[in-house]
């Protein structure tokens, strides 16, 4: 298993792992949709629908990976570093520093 010493080390090469356009593109949808469920259950508080989080957020996620990328999830050896890796490239495509459709880059 690869060794990171940091996120920043770490980030470089989740983004390798998530090249494929649909694959980031899923990712993506499902974290905006955890965005958006999360306002929901908060102003609602409809507390039984927090269910739903890591089922849209895997889900999302994986069938990114295992059909798309046909790659194993980083989730699975580095989870803490992987789930922190969603949400920086959430904000960095949405900056636009992180396109959908960029190329793989090799570091």
């Amino acid at each position: 298993m690869q060794r990171f010493n940091s996120f920043d080390e770490f980030y470089p090469f989740y983004l390798a792992e998530h090249a494929n356009p649909i694959c980031r593109l899923l990712h993506f949808a499902g974290s905006l949709i955890i965005v958006a469920l999360l306002t929901f259950v908060l102003i609602s508080e409809h507390w039984k629908y927090l269910i739903l989080v890591p089922i849209i957020g895997y889900g999302f996620a994986w069938i990114g990976h295992f059909v798309f990328e046909k790659n194993k999830p980083a989730t699975f050896k580095h989870p803490l570093y992987s789930l922190m890796g969603d949400w920086v490239m959430f904000k960095d495509i949405l900056l636009g520093k992180v396109k959908i459709k960029e190329l793989r880059q090799i570091n």
